[in-house]
């Protein structure tokens, strides 16, 4: 039990927390929320011993362990799968001394090691962190590089893996759903729904919260409140206590008003009736909950397109990828003229298009070509055959990973308002940052101070001074908090242009799109359900997959047995399986390639053969895939 009895908190000159009084039991699962700055890491800095109190108490068992997610990943020679199984510090150890007595030839030693390991059941942990591996999207070929090779967003991943590795009677995990694409979100669920100690969370994804939350930890103007449920039940018990105060009772009514517009707009668009009902229960969980809502004070908007055709932009029998050459700069660009271009084409016959008011969400593992679709949408990458067909009036507003990262160091929300707006006045530019929460002297800071969220509020600030009347939105929540995700979710509901969405906001995405279309195996097809339904064909597909064989039996500890015989019946259902954790491993490999190929530095390198390989190792293991699918499929039918 964790209990906090007169305790306050400050951060500098700021009082962050003051006259907290709770106490969290044993077994929970508490989803810890608030605005950014409202001092969430920060208390948890605390638990952790890395911040004193400023007045009060906060008392733990005397022999709780505690894991947290490191902050920082050391640029380490260690193979991945050891910096994770180091998690587990004892098992670690007894591992590494019983390989250190095998090279010495100590056996009295090795046996040692044996009983230990016997004795605290420690001889299934290489393949215990070979599944949290998996699970995060690490293919088992990868399991042996040096963390060092990793790239920042995959280092986290692996800080995630370690954390989950250690064992804990207590677990703080702060925004573990950053970095992860929908399908390793959903894992990581279902691990912590089995997770047996006291679970604090930090998430701004709200599905996430109500799919995992026993508890909810609400930090509002210095003040720490608990409530029993999950997010959605927090928020209409936080409702009910504004209304009960009479708290902006006029402003209330106002969002009232403006919510049911809200729902009635998306109950009239809904176009297919099972993106409908999936809708309207995410629509269920907003009804009541208007106090809060009004509280929150904050709204964006996408302003009305200048011009909105009907048609906007179609692609037609497209072959989606990149052409490469060897010897070339390593811009796919720089090899379209020549003389042996390559084509590495990940997605095939694509037929695709938008018309105005199209809202399509995209599914599917990283890897498997979702941004591929859409850079080929924004025309960033060219055509391998077929074509687009873009109207005349179009203007397509995107927002990727990169976007957030181009922009300028040293720079005020103001200059960069200005490059694109450059005969505009300035108390105009200043009044539409202020719509965008970038108030006052705001507008003149540079962003290098500016948070995560914030860079990305900017960049899409700066998308919707434009007037798109196209939205592609690669991961656009990625480090907003909650007010931000719902005033994104109110904006675009009322946008009238088209939107294609790449989220693992299962909230957001379920709200805002009305058709969701599966790419995956070279293919773009349209997914005929809704997020429900394309989580469970994700379990009925295996997306728990064990480890494969080759990670138990890279266990130091592991003793040969030999082999039962199967019976002939058995054999088909072996090779189901063993086909299935292949199809699993090839998806975690793809989307490792996908985020590589997604790093700008790639295309500015003058190596010229680290893309072309990328990109054919890509290829090869599309065709790997598509070739077990077929198999798994002829394997399932004959069962």
């Amino acid at each position: 039990m964790i209990s906090l009895k007169n305790f306050a908190l400050r951060r500098g000159e700021r009082l962050l927390l003051s006259d907290v009084n709770l106490a969290l039991h044993a077994g929970w699962r508490v989803g810890v929320i608030g605005r950014n700055g409202c001092g969430k890491s920060s208390l948890f800095a605390t638990i952790l011993g890395e911040v004193e109190p400023d007045r009060g108490d906060l008392d733990l068992p005397g022999k709780v362990r505690i894991a947290s997610v490191a902050q920082e990943t050391p640029s380490l020679p260690d193979p991945a799968i050891d910096f994770v199984l180091s998690g587990d510090e004892l098992v670690y150890s007894i591992i590494r001394a019983e390989a250190e007595a095998m090279d010495r030839e100590d056996y009295d030693a090795v046996a040692e090691a044996h009983q230990k390991l016997a004795e605290i059941n420690g001889y299934d942990a290489t393949a215990r962190a070979g599944r949290l591996l998996h699970g995060l999207g690490f293919p088992a070929e990868t399991h042996a590089r040096p963390v060092s090779d990793f790239s920042g967003g995959w280092r986290v991943r692996l800080n995630l893996a370690r954390a989950l590795m250690c064992p804990s009677d207590m677990l703080l995990l702060d925004e573990p759903t950053n970095h992860l694409d929908l399908d390793a979100v959903l894992w990581l669920e279902q691990w912590l729904l089995k997770y047996t100690g006291t679970l604090l969370m930090i998430s701004h994804d709200r599905e996430f919260l109500d799919g995992v939350s026993t508890h909810t930890l609400h930090l509002h103007e210095g003040k720490a409140k608990l409530y029993t449920g999950d997010y959605t039940s927090f928020e209409r018990q936080r409702a009910e206590q504004l209304r009960q105060q009479q708290i902006a009772f006029e402003k209330e009514q106002a969002e009232r008003e403006h919510l049911q517009k809200f729902i009635d707009r998306f109950k009239a668009k809904a176009s297919k009736a099972k993106q409908a009902q999936s809708r309207m229960k995410r629509l269920a969980k907003l009804s009541g909950t208007e106090a809060v809502r009004a509280e929150r004070a904050f709204r964006i908007n996408f302003a009305e397109p200048a011009r909105l055709p009907h048609s906007l932009i179609r692609l037609n029998h497209v072959d989606a990828g990149y052409r490469v050459a060897a010897g070339s700069t390593g811009n796919p660009a720089s090899a379209v003229g020549s003389d042996s271009p390559k084509a590495v084409t990940i997605l095939r016959d694509i037929g695709f298009g938008l018309e105005a008011g199209d809202r399509v969400g995209l599914l599917g593992p990283n890897g498997a070509g979702k941004s591929t679709l859409v850079k080929t949408l924004v025309g960033e990458l060219p055509l391998l055959t077929g074509e687009r067909v873009a109207h005349p009036d179009l203007r397509i507003g995107y927002f990727a990973q990169h976007t957030v990262e181009s922009l300028h160091e040293g720079q005020s929300p103001l200059w960069h308002l200005k490059e694109i707006a450059p005969d505009a006045g300035e108390q105009v530019l200043r009044n539409y940052l202020g719509t965008w929460n970038f108030v006052g002297d705001r507008a003149f800071e540079s962003v290098d101070g500016f948070s995560g969220g914030e860079r990305a509020r900017l960049a899409l600030a700066l998308i919707a001074y434009t007037k798109p009347n196209v939205l592609l939105l690669d991961e656009p929540t990625n480090h907003l908090d909650l007010d931000m995700r719902e005033a994104l979710a109110e904006a675009l509901s009322d946008f009238d242009g088209a939107i294609v969405l790449v989220s693992h906001d299962r909230h957001l995405i379920g709200l805002v799109c009305e058709t969701f279309w599966r790419v995956a195996d070279s293919k773009v097809e349209e997914f005929n359900g809704d997020l429900d339904e394309y989580a469970a064909w994700l379990r009925s597909r295996g997306s728990e997959t064990k480890a494969p064989k080759a990670e138990k039996a890279a266990s130091p500890a592991a003793e040969a047995k030999p082999a039962k015989p199967k019976p002939a019946s058995d054999v088909g259902s072996k090779r189901l399986r063993q086909v299935e954790e292949r199809i699993a491993v090839l998806q975690s490999e793809l989307a490792h390639i996908e985020h590589e190929l997604a790093d700008p530095s790639l295309y500015r390198s003058d190596g010229g053969g680290a893309l072309l390989q990328l990109s054919e190792k890509q290829a090869a293991l599309v065709r790997e895939k598509d070739t077990l699918e077929a198999e798994w499929l002829g394997l399932y039918e004959a069962g």
